[in-house]
């Protein structure tokens, strides 16, 4: 990495294979990556966004982005008024640039409750978790019709 590249962890469209991924064609892929258990994802519908003070290792990748880059990407996430980018913590102690939301913008928003943009519910291949929960549990009997 040159000195006046940045790492920027993605997590949600900008990630391979996703919609927005062509804003880093000119970035150095890193390889996956993981937050440290202090963040939420919410899905804002079209985007995802990172929101800290959550309990969720969010997945994602990470690339080597030119300043140049990394400005166009700044205007095209709406830094500093939608996102703000800072840095974050990383499993395994690194630090890397990613686009947050604040709690206040995220209130409303769907969480993504595995920390994966690619599980979220409706996402193309995404397997639907079952919650076998008491209370769930306890919901299906009570609402199933009774065995004839």
């Amino acid at each position: 990495m040159t000195t006046h590249e940045m790492v920027l962890f993605v997590y949600d469209n900008l990630m391979k294979g996703e919609e927005q991924h062509e804003w880093l064609a000119t970035a150095r892929p890193l390889g996956e990556a993981t937050t440290t258990p202090e963040y939420a994802l919410v899905d804002l519908g079209t985007t995802g966004a990172l929101v800290q003070g959550g309990l969720v290792a969010v997945t994602g990748e990470l690339y080597a982005i030119a300043p140049a880059a990394l400005a166009a990407l700044d205007v095209h996430r709406g830094h500093p008024i939608l996102h703000q980018r800072a840095p974050i913590r990383l499993a395994g102690g690194r630090e890397a640039q990613a686009y947050l939301l604040s709690m206040e913008q995220a209130a409303g928003c769907r969480r993504v409750r595995e920390g994966d943009w690619r599980k979220r519910r409706g996402a193309p291949g995404a397997v639907r978790a079952r919650d076998n929960s008491p209370l769930v549990s306890w919901a299906k009997r009570r609402f199933d019709p009774p065995p004839r």
